[in-house]
C-alpha cells in the first residue's frame, strides 16, 4: 500500500493547494500499530500523515455530516468501498448534497479486526505492523508474529462485494476485484438451517453479553439521528437496563432502523468490546430487503431508498 499512500498524499495536497476542497477526511496512524485514527487534513502540511492500509477500519462517512465547512466549500473524503457506499446512501437520504462532497476512491483488500490481532499476539504491545503479500507481520519487543491475512481480516471484509466505492471523483491506483457472490456467507446459510427456537436461543446468548455501551451505534455511519430512540425520555420507549428483554429490543429495533441502509462495513461488530456477533442479524435483514425490494443500499445516489419507496407490486404476504 506504500504506493497508494504516496499517491494519496500527493493528490490530497494538490486538491487543497488548488482549493478544490477545504478539508479532506482521511486516516492517520493510531494509538497502536494495527489501528488507524480519523484525521481532518485542512492544509498541505497535514497531508504528510495520511495513510491507507490494512489498519484503516473506521468508516469515515460518519464524520462527513459533522465536518465544519464554509458555505459553498467541498469536503473531500478518502473512501474505500463501504465508506463510499455510506456516502452514496447519505446522498440518497438527503443528508448531504453530492456536489458538496469530493470522493477520493481507494482500493480496499480488507481491514484488520483488532480483536483477532490481540488474541493472536496475546495482548503484547505491537510496535509495527506490515503486510508481506498474504502474510501480516506484527512486531514488538522481543517478538515477531506472522499470520495469514485471512486469519486477521474483519469478517465483513471476507464477504465484501464492493471493495471499491461505487461512485467517486478521483481514484487512487486501480480498483480491486470483489469477492465472489457467496464468499463469506456460509455462516448465514448454516444459521438459517437451524429451527426457530435454536435461532432465538443463539441471539439470546449473544445479546446477553451486551453491556449497553452503544459502541455499535456510535461506530455505525447510518446511525446519525440527533436523538437515538433508546435515549428518548419523553416518552421513554425502551428500558435502559441490561435485562435481556431490554437489550434484545435495542438490537432488534436498531436492525430494523438500518434495514435497507446498512452498507455492511462491519464497524459495529469491530467496535463491540464484547465481541457480539452482530453481523448475522444485519446480513439477514440486508438479504430480505434485497430479495423483497430489489434494493442494495449505497450504490445509486438518486435511487429512492427501499424504506422510503412504495410500490403497489410489493409483496404483502405478511398481511393476514
Amino acid at each position: 500500500m506504500a504506493n497508494v499512500e504516496q499517491l494519496l498524499r500527493d493528490k490530497v495536497e494538490e486538491l487543497l493547494k488548488e482549493k478544490k476542497v477545504s478539508c479532506v477526511i482521511g486516516h492517520a496512524r493510531g494509538s497502536t500499530a494495527f489501528r488507524s485514527t480519523p484525521v481532518f487534513a485542512r492544509s498541505e502540511a497535514d497531508t504528510d500523515g495520511l495513510i491507507f492500509d490494512i489498519t484503516c477500519g473506521n468508516n469515515l462517512a460518519q464524520y462527513l455530516r459533522r465536518c465544519d465547512r464554509a458555505q459553498g466549500d467541498r469536503v473531500g473524503i478518502v473512501a474505500k468501498g463501504c465508506d463510499g457506499r455510506a456516502v452514496v446512501q447519505y446522498v440518497a437520504e438527503g443528508q448531504v448534497k453530492r456536489e458538496d462532497v469530493l470522493i477520493i476512491g481507494v482500493p480496499c483488500e480488507g481491514v484488520l479486526d483488532h480483536r483477532k490481532v490481540r488474541d493472536r499476539v496475546q495482548d503484547r504491545d505491537v510496535s509495527r505492523c506490515r503486510v508481506d503479500g498474504e502474510t501480516v507481520v506484527f512486531e514488538g519487543k522481543d517478538f515477531e508474529v506472522s499470520m495469514d491475512r485471512s486469519d486477521v481480516l474483519s469478517d465483513s471484509c471476507k464477504r465484501c462485494r464492493y471493495p471499491n466505492p461505487p461512485v467517486y471523483d478521483v481514484f487512487i491506483t486501480e480498483p480491486v476485484e470483489a469477492a465472489p457472490e457467496k464468499c463469506g456467507r456460509q455462516e448465514l446459510e448454516k444459521f438459517e438451517e437451524l429451527g426457530a427456537s435454536e435461532r432465538w436461543a443463539f441471539f439470546e446468548k449473544e445479546f446477553a453479553k451486551c453491556i449497553r455501551c452503544y459502541a455499535c451505534r456510535n461506530a455505525c455511519p447510518m446511525c446519525y439521528c440527533e436523538e437515538c430512540f433508546v435515549d428518548q425520555s419523553d416518552p421513554q420507549w425502551f428500558g435502559k437496563s441490561t435485562d435481556l428483554s431490554d437489550t434484545m429490543l435495542f438490537h432488534i429495533v436498531r436492525a430494523l432502523h438500518t434495514a435497507g441502509r446498512c452498507v455492511e462495513c462491519g464497524a459495529c461488530e469491530r467496535a463491540c468490546p464484547l465481541g457480539i456477533n452482530l453481523s448475522l442479524l444485519n446480513q439477514r435483514v440486508e438479504r430480505e430487503v434485497r430479495e423483497r425490494f430489489g434494493y442494495t443500499p449505497g450504490l445509486v445516489p438518486d435511487q429512492i431508498p427501499a424504506m422510503a419507496a412504495y410500490n403497489e407490486e410489493d409483496k404483502q404476504e405478511f398481511i393476514l
